[in-house]
């Protein structure tokens, strides 16, 4: 059974940091794409940062400078790296595993910012 199960959520202070991690199981991680994504209550879901298996990355253009996304195939686990928060980060962020057959969901960890 595949698991995906984010943590490293919590509240942190405009300007602070946080490391989320998502942690995966019955999947060879390697050889998928993963991505992070958030939801901000009322809004769509959208991406944040990507990275393929080969360590490509992408981020959308509100993140970019501020965050960093990086892999541990060994292990199967990856991270987001978020720095200078701002109060429009606020969201719920996920874990997705992108395959060429199946995608994978975690179910998410709370991020909230704000003094």
């Amino acid at each position: 059974q595949v698991q995906l199960v984010e943590s490293g959520g919590g509240l942190v202070q405009p300007g602070g940091s946080l490391r989320l991690s998502c942690a995966a199981s019955g999947i060879i991680l390697r050889i998928y794409t993963m991505g992070w994504y958030r939801q901000a209550p009322g809004k769509q879901r959208e991406l944040v940062a990507r990275i393929t298996s080969s360590g490509s990355t992408n981020y959308a253009d509100s993140v970019k400078g501020r965050f960093a996304i990086s892999r541990d195939d060994a292990k199967n686990t990856v991270d987001l790296q978020m720095n200078s928060l701002k109060p429009d980060d606020t969201a719920s962020y996920y874990c997705k595993a992108e395959g060429t057959i199946s995608d994978y969901w975690g179910k998410g960890t709370l991020v909230t910012v704000s003094s």
